[in-house]
């Protein structure tokens, strides 16, 4: 009876530190920063550290504190990029394309939480075993609206003619070359499900609601108004000053063209994305979206795991001190590029990756930034933070069984 009792109370503690390590992975316990909080020099110089070591192509990175330029780095394996040079951002357009209809549905006095089919008119969602008018325009930018495509978009050479915003939504060319139809799979508001293709309805939606083109548009009221001269969604290959192309060995690659101009067509420049940074603070003074707006953005509407991962076209990256987010948005798509730019709305500091030649250089750099500016990690490397509690873990158990040994022993040694 006395070995049982003894298990059982192995097991039971060994199970509850079980769960206080790997909590403490996720809040970034076990965790530490690779420069002291508020250092801005030692995080620039682990971060031109970095650099040196992992950029095989072209790169722009910028750091911010409270609002202004502190430090850049460009790199380019055989042409020098600047501030003006223009990358492909992948799937950062969707925040660029969220603060467009956010900006389109403030001007027009209309609410996030309207159902999109009253707004779009040239297209539908298929009819399902769903209500699809609780599809709304907040659960769109947030990924919870129900549709269930999970897009990825495919990558098409520059010889392919693009297919029109019609065609895409009756056919999108995924990025996995399967079959993907845009529909509501489960219940809206439900859960949070990736999904790119209700990207492509916002793109409708911008156009069918202003009557313009969704560039035209975007030039109009978002890119000029804040002075982003480098942005648009041309192909890259015929703009000047654009970012050479590599693959991940460093080999020179191809330029794309991309299917969804809202969901991963764009392409901008490091000056463009700080002008677009400093438009998100309390401080700017014309930015198109009103800065209650702005923060309606990163107002938690997705949810993963209990945790609040996603906004209104916004990624919510960790929590700050405030109780508000680190929030921006990444992106990752072929031959190898990566974006990031993340903003800490409690001190005004930011951080601005652009890689081609490396698909993670930029995200990790972004978690870094992250885990430096809050000491949480954030929830794009949840496998970081849960690979920090497995020593705890095993050194905690491996006392825990010691101590446990030592009182079974002594107790049944004769006194």
């Amino acid at each position: 009876m006395r070995y049982l009792r003894y298990t059982l109370v192995a097991i039971l503690l060994a199970s509850l530190w079980f769960v206080v390590a790997f909590y403490g992975g996720l809040v970034g316990w076990w965790l530490s920063a690779n420069a002291p909080k508020d250092d801005n020099e030692a995080f620039f110089h682990y971060a031109s550290e970095t650099i040196d070591k992992g950029n095989n192509g072209d790169l722009a990175f910028v750091m911010i504190d409270n609002g202004k330029v502190y430090n850049s780095v460009y790199r380019g394996a055989e042409n020098q990029p600047d501030e003006t040079t223009s990358f492909p951002v992948a799937s950062l357009s969707k925040w660029i394309t969220a603060y467009g209809v956010m900006t389109l549905l403030q001007e027009r006095n209309i609410s996030p939480d309207t159902p999109v089919a009253e707004l779009i008119e040239r297209w539908q969602l298929p009819e399902s075993g769903f209500d699809n008018s609780k599809v709304t325009v907040a659960r769109l930018l947030s990924h919870t609206a129900g549709l269930t495509d999970g897009l990825g978009f495919a990558d098409l050479p520059a010889e392919e003619t693009l297919p029109p915003l019609l065609a895409s939504l009756n056919n999108p060319k995924a990025s996995s070359g399967e079959d993907v139809k845009i529909s509501v799979g489960i219940e809206p508001g439900s859960e949070w499900k990736y999904s790119g293709g209700g990207y492509l309805l916002l793109q409708l939606l911008v156009e069918d609601v202003s009557g313009q083109p969704f560039a035209e548009y975007m030039q109009q009221h978002i890119f000029s108004p804040i002075g982003m001269t480098s942005s648009g969604y041309e192909y890259l290959a015929n703009q000047q000053n654009a970012a050479t192309m590599y693959d991940e060995q460093g080999a020179p690659a191809p330029y794309y063209q991309y299917a969804s101009a809202g969901a991963t067509g764009l392409s901008s420049s490091a000056a463009d994305l700080i002008r677009f940074v400093q438009a998100n603070l309390p401080t700017a003074s014309s930015a198109p979206l009103e800065f209650d707006n702005v923060e309606a953005m990163r107002a938690p509407h997705g949810h993963k795991m209990g945790a609040d991962i996603w906004g209104l076209g916004t990624m919510l990256y960790a929590p700050t001190a405030s109780g508000s987010f680190v929030y921006g948005h990444d992106g990752s798509n072929e031959p190898a590029i990566n974006s990031a730019v993340r903003i800490n709305p409690d001190n005004g500091d930011a951080l601005i990756v652009l890689a081609s030649g490396n698909k993670l250089l930029a995200s990790q750099l972004g978690y870094e930034w992250t885990l430096w500016q809050t000491g949480y990690p954030d929830f794009l490397f949840l496998d970081k933070a849960l690979d920090s509690a497995v020593l705890p873990f095993a050194v905690g158990l491996f006392v825990l069984i010691a101590i446990l040994v030592i009182v079974f022993v002594r107790r049944k040694s004769p006194r």
